[in-house]
């Protein structure tokens, strides 16, 4: 019965791993989005409308995937957590929203926190027993 779990485990793994880096990619086109979103000027402008709409389109369609093997909770917000971050980290680094050390250590708690939820088991068959 043990030796049957280990196995179920051991096959999800991979599957479980390629969400997350699905996931992962989905966050950053998230930002690449929200970023010609601001820059497509209420969609007035084509090359950045456009590109909105493809990478838009891919990171809802990544999310999708992800979530059938990461819960929907942990995903939405690690989504939306990491593309916040990067959409805020390149609006700095291109001088568009100005940088300050409380904005930073804001932005490193919204990663970290995303982070943290990768680290928790998916689910009560994988949490540690007390």
């Amino acid at each position: 019965m043990a030796a049957d779990r280990t196995a179920k485990m051991t096959n999800k793994a991979p599957a479980t791993t390629v969400a997350w880096l699905i996931l992962l990619a989905s966050a950053v086109l998230e930002a690449v989005w929200a970023t010609a979103l601001g820059l497509s000027d209420g969609f007035t402008r084509p090359l950045p409308t456009l590109v909105f709409a493809l990478t838009a389109t891919l990171s809802v369609v990544g999310l999708g995937l992800a979530v059938k093997r990461i819960p929907l909770g942990t995903a939405y917000a690690v989504w939306v957590g990491i593309g916040a971050a990067l959409t805020v980290g390149w609006a700095m680094v291109t001088g568009v929203e100005p940088a300050s050390p409380l904005k930073l250590l804001f932005i490193a708690g919204i990663v970290g926190c995303a982070a943290g939820l990768k680290l928790l088991p998916a689910s009560p068959a994988e949490s540690p027993r007390i």
